[in-house]
């Protein structure tokens, strides 16, 4: 493992500060030896509980979001290749894995072990902030025939899928009578156009269709069956394709997917801001407010906030442009994550939870006890590095591109300092002088950068290897 300093970020608030950097701090006590079960950086990055040591596909692709900024002190593929390494004949990749032996862990209510298949979402991004091309080709094969088993097991003949509920990883989330759950198929989707992205990027005519073609096949069929006009959301659909009428969390996956227009769009946002529904104290219960199975303790996925989900929601809210709304959620959500370190009423000590209450600060409970695992990173570092740095400072980084873009609603004290773009640091930092206000860069590289101050600035300038610095009044 190469040894960097981990990237520095500025903040006006140095609690959002903090716990980034503490976040890197407790990484490295999760990267486990699969033989031995002791801590070590060239291992896997899990979970420990009790005895087991299980590598979860829905975590490990998530982890790969924040990874990609540890400045290349921890491998961010290396969960994703070992499952790739298990891939058996049919194409199959199981949700997961006990890694001391190496076998699939299938449970009863899903006997094929899937999961949500976001490989091909995770690959693009990892190709963004790596600029590897060849990783594309080597993991392709297995990207395909991985969708080729999930059409041959689960496609219907209405051209939809149908998978348990559980492979969503909302186990108890109320629906009961769903036969086409609504993730399965938008991820499905996110999955298609991705590989379709990625077919691009190898110049490969042929994979670039076949998915772009699955795509809006897909987008089509969950726009015609699964949309219901008068209330504004997307459902599940039982084995009659009806619509099951219970709204939850997973519909927003269609957002991530670019499924619904502008107008459907716009109704979940709607959603999102109303407390009957998804507009929650903190942002976003896996429940919605008005079912009657809705707790206010969380209640496992009947209400729960998640990191995870967070992290889905805000990125789909970006691919319509609701940047301001999408950092005020980040900022909101940090806020509660922030109170969740503090000592509970009961005296107990805080930490980064799995998952939080919807309407006050602390870890999300299941009977009124605390079920919400502590410290759990795989997806907690998600709100604590790949928002802080995506969404709240607003960095959008594209290597192959050799582009920055910085999105941001207004200007505030805060950026990034030693980012490693492969092999090359920069810095950007926004500061308020006796001039106005400044941004200050440095890079040993040529890049060109778009500062997108909203509804206000936008401007795209090449910037040169050295430091230099730029006045906002000036542009």
């Amino acid at each position: 493992m190469n040894k960097h300093d981990f990237p520095k970020i500025h903040f006006y608030d140095q609690d959002f500060v903090d716990i980034y950097n503490k976040t890197w701090s407790w990484v490295s006590s999760l990267w486990i030896n699969p033989e031995t079960g002791e801590q070590d950086s060239e291992g896997l990055f899990i979970y420990p509980e009790k005895d087991k040591l299980i590598i979860n596909q829905f975590e490990s692709i998530f982890s790969t979001f924040f990874l990609v900024y540890s400045n290349r002190n921890f491998d961010a593929c290396k969960n994703i290749d070992y499952f790739y390494a298990r891939q058996e004949k049919s194409g199959a990749i199981r949700w997961k894995y006990d890694v001391k032996t190496n076998q699939p862990v299938l449970e009863k209510d899903n006997k094929e072990g899937v999961g949500l298949p976001l490989f091909a979402f995770a690959e693009y991004n990892l190709f963004h902030k790596s600029a590897n091309k060849k990783r594309i080709k080597d993991v392709m094969p297995a990207l395909q025939k991985y969708m080729a088993w999930l059409d041959d097991t689960f496609k219907k003949p209405n051209g939809l899928y149908s998978v348990p509920v559980s492979a969503s990883s909302m186990t108890n989330s109320p629906r009961e009578k769903v036969y086409y759950p609504v993730d399965f198929n938008a991820c499905m989707a996110i999955n298609a156009s991705y590989m379709s992205a990625l077919g691009d990027i190898l110049n490969d005519k042929d994979i670039s269709f076949q998915y772009r073609k699955m795509y809006f096949s897909l987008k089509t069929k969950i726009n015609s069956l699964m949309w219901d006009n008068n209330s504004g959301f997307y459902y599940d659909l039982d084995k009659e394709e009806k619509q099951t009428k219970v709204k939850t969390i997973a519909s927003y996956w269609t957002m991530l997917a670019e499924i619904p227009n502008a107008d459907k769009a716009d109704l979940l946002v709607a959603h999102l801001n109303n407390p009957k529904t998804f507009g929650t104290e903190h942002p976003f219960p896996t429940l919605s407010v008005d079912n009657p199975n809705f707790s206010e303790d969380g209640n496992g996925y009947c209400g729960s906030v998640m990191p995870a989900f967070n992290f889905m929601v805000i990125k789909g809210l970006e691919k319509y442009a609701q940047y301001e709304f999408a950092r005020e959620c980040a900022i909101r959500h940090l806020y509660f994550v922030l109170e969740g370190l503090m000592p509970n009423e009961n005296k107990q000590p805080g930490d980064l939870f799995e998952a939080y209450l919807p309407n006050k600060e602390g870890r999300a409970k299941i009977n009124k006890k605390d079920w919400a695992r502590s410290r759990y990173l795989l997806t907690a570092g998600l709100s604590t590095i790949a928002l802080m740095i995506e969404n709240v400072i607003g960095l959008s980084i594209s290597l192959p591109r050799k582009t920055v873009d910085w999105i941001i609603p207004n200007l505030e004290i805060m950026g990034i300092e030693n980012l490693s773009l492969k092999r090359n640091l920069i810095t950007i930092l926004s500061n308020k002088s006796s001039r106005g206000w400044e941004i200050q860069m440095e890079s040993e590289k040529l890049y060109y950068f778009t500062i997108n101050i909203l509804d206000q600035k936008k401007k795209t300038l090449p910037i040169p290897s050295g430091k230099c610095s730029m006045l906002i009044d000036k542009l």
